[in-house]
């Protein structure tokens, strides 16, 4: 593996960043302050008066990060081949190349940022979705008198100029629908001719400065080649105004062998710029003849392709161009819009029709077929209903009826009469014309799916006049599900499986199984949860998986039936920031969903309901002071009111549990806890900025992972989340980075990342 190091620049910085890195480098944070006449560790820490907005501040403040990052990674590994900075980021590079020392690079960036701050004025903004050159032309066919400050990637520049200019520039590529603009947060035209006075009074500097020869390769922003040791005085000073080359930086590490790049310091956005350079470079290096859409990369002439991922009979049986589905999210979060843009694109998608009435189900099922024909290419969940069989009776009738031939299969412990009464109906020939996808957890649940039908449901079915003989015979010969998909670490409802244990473990099984009955079909399993990158996607193909289907990264899509406040949560996410709450539905039973936890107060109050309810077997016995804080947090008014309310809504939907609470004070009081846990759902969809802090979104870990992939591309606005462009993005870099790691094990020169 060929690793590179790179280093960011200034838009990295961020409050509390380095604060452990400078508690571990006493000596070298003690040198910088008696430079820079301030205190990096309370200015990082705690980020007075916004300091850290200031050119002069943040850049000596990031290139300690960056360096003393350097540092430690360095300390547990090989030297790597080649290093690269970002504008400030270059000087991070050329001291882990040994062409400077600490203190020195703390005095040029601090001179630096002085210089390039006292030339204030003018701005910068990145344009996303365009490409580099035809944006070039057109703004000198138009006489817009504006600089690219950076060429970052294949569909990412960053203008730079005055602000009269600067502002005519950004309202042309409006105007033309050219791509998306975002302003920057920076003080002056950086990276532009207004910068030439600053760059020149710095060469007086840098030229006062000794430069060691690059002990590792440098890759120079200016030039987008390796640093000779005579020119390291003149390339520092001509990047101020001169253009960023990225871009082409990248593909000079992609064409010299890089695999891997390593970013050291604040942020992500230079490892999301490495991929795009990589599948910038895999595009434009196929061979002729390759399918440009199909994210096609070789490997001595075998095609690893989007469409070429996981199972074949997958994609003919589901007619979808790859194997990725977008599963289904309760309260049509999955929406009928989603459903419909998976379906248009050839690809998969389940409506989520959990939670909803069977009316509401109906509709969107109606939305749905206008939109993709009544044969078009879609599923429909099926929620397991333990305690409502008529609901799941009326779904299977509304399937039934609305000629439905995909389900997704959830939160099913076991297999029930209306689940095979759809699976079967119109079996003919050896062949049942509805496909079940079943999300399962567990070994046991797996086996009832992988397993033909009980004996008993289908007797009781066929004497209830469910299903005919017929079809139950051919049922005694064919599995629930063909396929079944095992969800690990995921949103909502999880057992917090792990996916390298879970997924070679259902394969052993279905292998076993399918020997064992004899089956003609083929069965197929497929992974869920986690997936939210590349290498995630990748790492269960390579496990064994047929398909896979995500989840909370589409929740955070335009399509998602959720609201933008939630949204926006979303797109701010972490891998760090979900955790697990009670589940409303079953939280007597212990059961546990995964939420975000970052903004919102939902897990800790709905934990104080649980405690509640362990505590005491009726309200009046809870603890005085928690039954103050529930009332004042979670239901806002006294419980009295809550119970009314709810005894209302049990009196018109469930009069029998209306009578079993009556009974039962600790029932009366599930159930009125349950209206929290409802209306905290409501309040998430409906996007209710006054009762924010009490959204229950139900979101796995995968949603940080992919907010870390596309940071720094047209993705990141979640604005641009086309449900089905993330689909294809994420199968064609998963290809791209198969054939890498093949590429990589097999000591082949060809794979993507090595044209």
């Amino acid at each position: 593996m060929t690793t590179a190091c790179l280093f960011p620049g200034q838009g990295s910085q961020h409050e509390g960043m380095g604060v452990e890195l400078f508690a571990r480098h006493p000596e070298l944070v003690a040198q910088a302050d008696e430079i820079l006449g301030w205190s990096l560790v309370a200015t990082c820490r705690d980020d007075p008066a916004g300091r850290l907005r200031d050119t002069e501040v943040a850049q000596p403040a990031i290139f300690a990060v960056d360096a003393l990052s350097w540092l430690e990674w360095r300390a547990r590994h090989d030297a790597p081949a080649f290093v690269a900075g970002h504008s400030l980021g270059e000087y991070a590079a050329l001291f882990a190349a040994g062409c400077i020392d600490f203190a020195t690079g703390v005095r040029l960036v601090q001179r630096r940022g002085a210089l390039m701050a006292r030339a204030a004025g003018g701005g910068m903004a990145a344009v996303v979705g365009v490409e580099p050159d035809e944006l070039v032309r057109l703004l000198a066919d138009a006489g817009c008198d504006v600089d690219v400050a950076n060429h970052n990637s294949a569909d990412q520049v960053v203008l730079s100029g005055a602000d009269g200019p600067l502002d005519a520039a950004l309202e042309l590529v409006t105007a033309r629908d050219l791509g998306r603009v975002m302003p920057l947060p920076v003080s002056g035209a950086f990276h532009s001719r207004l910068m030439t006075d600053a760059a020149r009074e710095f060469e007086k500097v840098l030229a006062e400065v000794d430069f060691a020869p690059p002990a590792t390769p440098v890759i120079a922003n200016v030039t987008a080649r390796p640093y000779e040791a005579d020119g390291i005085v003149r390339l520092l000073a001509d990047q101020i105004d001169s253009s960023v080359r990225w871009s082409e930086s990248m593909a000079y590490l992609v064409d010299h062998g890089v695999t891997e790049t390593v970013e050291l310091g604040p942020g992500t956005v230079l490892t999301s710029l490495w991929r795009s350079a990589q599948r910038t470079t895999s595009v434009a290096t196929r061979p002729a003849g390759a399918a440009h859409d199909d994210g096609a990369t070789r490997r001595d002439g075998l095609a690893i392709t989007a469409g070429s991922l996981g199972s074949s009979g997958f994609r003919h049986d589901y007619g979808v161009r790859t194997a990725y589905v977008a599963g289904s999210m309760y309260h049509g979060i999955a929406s009928t819009d989603l459903v419909a843009a998976m379906g248009r694109a050839g690809l998969l998608g389940f409506f989520g029709s959990g939670g909803l009435p069977v009316d509401d189900v109906d509709a969107a099922l109606t939305t749905i077929q206008r939109a993709l024909g009544a044969d078009g290419t879609y599923g429909v969940n099926l929620l397991c209903t333990l305690d409502n069989p008529t609901l799941e009776n009326e779904l299977v009738d509304l399937y039934l009826r609305r000629g439905v031939r995909f389900v997704e299969a959830a939160a099913y412990p076991h297999v029930t009469p209306p689940l095979v009464r759809w699976r079967f109906t119109g079996a003919r020939d050896g062949v049942a014309p509805h496909r079940i996808l079943a999300k399962v957890s567990r070994p046991e649940v797996a086996t009832a799916f992988l397993d033909p039908p009980p004996d008993k449901i289908l007797a009781a079915l066929v004497a209830a006049g469910g299903l005919t003989e017929d079809e139950a015979a051919i049922a005694r010969t064919l599995p629930m599900s063909q396929e079944i998909c095992v969800e690990s670490d995921s949103a909502g409802h999880t057992d917090q499986g792990i996916a390298l244990a879970l997924l070679p473990a259902l394969i052993q099984l279905r292998d076993e199984l399918v020997s064992r009955h004899g089956y003609d079909v083929p069965v197929r399993v497929g992974a869920a949860g986690g997936l939210g990158s590349p290498e995630a996607l990748a790492a269960v193909f390579v496990l064994g998986a047929d398909f896979v289907l995500t989840g909370s990264i589409n929740q955070c899509t335009p399509q998602a039936g959720t609201s933008d406040e939630v949204k926006d949560l979303l797109a701010t996410l972490d891998v760090q920031d979900t955790t697990y709450a009670p589940a409303g539905d079953v939280f007597e039973l212990g059961a546990q969903v995964q939420v975000a936890r970052k903004g919102t107060l939902f897990p800790v109050r709905a934990q104080r309901l649980v405690q509640a309810y362990r505590q005491a077997a009726r309200w009046e016995d809870v603890e005085p002071r928690l039954r103050a804080s529930i009332e004042k947090d979670c239901f806002g008014r006294p419980f009295a009111e809550v119970w009314a309310e709810t005894r209302e809504y049990l009196r018109q939907r469930h009069p029998d549990e209306l009578e079993r609470a009556d009974a039962d004070p600790r029932r009366r009081m599930a159930w009125a806890f349950r209206s929290y846990f409802h209306h905290s759902t409501a309040i998430a969809l409906d996007g209710d900025e006054d009762e924010r802090v009490d959204f229950q979104v139900h979101c796995g870990p995968a949603m940080g992972t992919f907010n870390r992939w596309v940071a720094g591309t047209d993705l990141e606005d979640w604005h641009a989340r086309d449900v089905a462009v993330v689909a294809d993005r994420l199968m064609t870099a998963t290809a791209d980075l198969l054939a890498t790691r093949l590429g990589e094990l097999t000591g082949s020169a060809s794979s993507s990342a090595q044209h």
